[in-house]
């Protein structure tokens, strides 16, 4: 198993970055269930200066877990953050706990879109 997520351009006319990220758990059969949807961020760095590798970094911090608010912990919002993955993912028929769901390697793929804008042509 592995977390997954998905980067596509959100808004194609703009000239800086606009991304949505598709969060999901793909399973030993390939199967995927999908965990968060609601995810994405926009820039003011254009395109032309953005590289794969710092949109995968951001990428991860943008699925989560999400920094410390409220007073709480970053290991309270790690806990809380997990626990809801596992119970999306179980929701969906997919029986993993939450230390499992941390534990997994979490790869991103940047879409077409994305690698268009962000290597040079020619």
């Amino acid at each position: 198993m592995r977390l997954v997520t998905s980067v596509d351009v959100d808004d194609p006319a703009a000239v800086t970055i606009t991304v949505s990220a598709r969060h999901e758990l793909e399973l030993p059969d390939g199967r995927r269930v999908l965990l968060l949807d609601d995810r994405g961020w926009g820039s003011t760095q254009r395109w032309a200066g953005a590289s794969a590798e710092g949109l995968r970094e951001t990428t991860r911090a943008v699925v989560g877990p999400d920094e410390p608010t409220g007073g709480r912990t970053a290991e309270e919002m790690a806990a809380g953050h997990w626990t809801h993955l596992q119970q999306v993912a179980r929701h969906h028929g997919a029986p993993v706990d939450a230390d499992e769901l941390r534990r997994l390697p979490h790869d991103v793929v940047l879409g077409a879109d994305v690698l268009a804008r962000i290597r040079p042509s020619g």
